[in-house]
């Protein structure tokens, strides 16, 4: 999806549409009709969307984006879309490295030429 954001190719959103049809086909039925229609429905709106086509486009792409977990991806997504007002996810605060990090591994001795 984030491909055919970028590039709007008519073939980059055919090959999203087809993933979504393969995802939509995994859930163990072979038949088109019989499979949930999830993966296809939402790329459908979602492409409308990206495309201008549908009257709520900014909402739908502003809600979709905020399910985005990964930030950098998010951010990749929103900046694809020309959303601006995405806003990262707090970053992991890292703790500070133990003192013991390397407790019970030998000492280096300076190596002598």
């Amino acid at each position: 999806m984030l491909r055919f954001a970028v590039t709007l190719d008519e073939s980059d959103r055919l090959n999203v549409a087809a993933l979504a049809a393969e995802l939509d086909r995994l859930g163990g039925r072979r038949e088109l009709d019989d499979a949930p229609h999830f993966f296809r429905r939402t790329t459908s709106k979602l492409s409308a969307a990206i495309n201008g086509q549908q009257r709520n486009a900014e909402a739908t792409l502003d809600d979709f984006c905020n399910q985005i977990e990964e930030p950098r991806l998010r951010l990749a997504f929103a900046a694809a879309i020309g959303i601006t007002h995405s806003a990262p996810a707090p970053s992991e605060v890292r703790s500070k490295q133990r003192a013991d990090l390397f407790k019970g591994l030998p000492s280096r001795r300076p190596v002598s030429l």
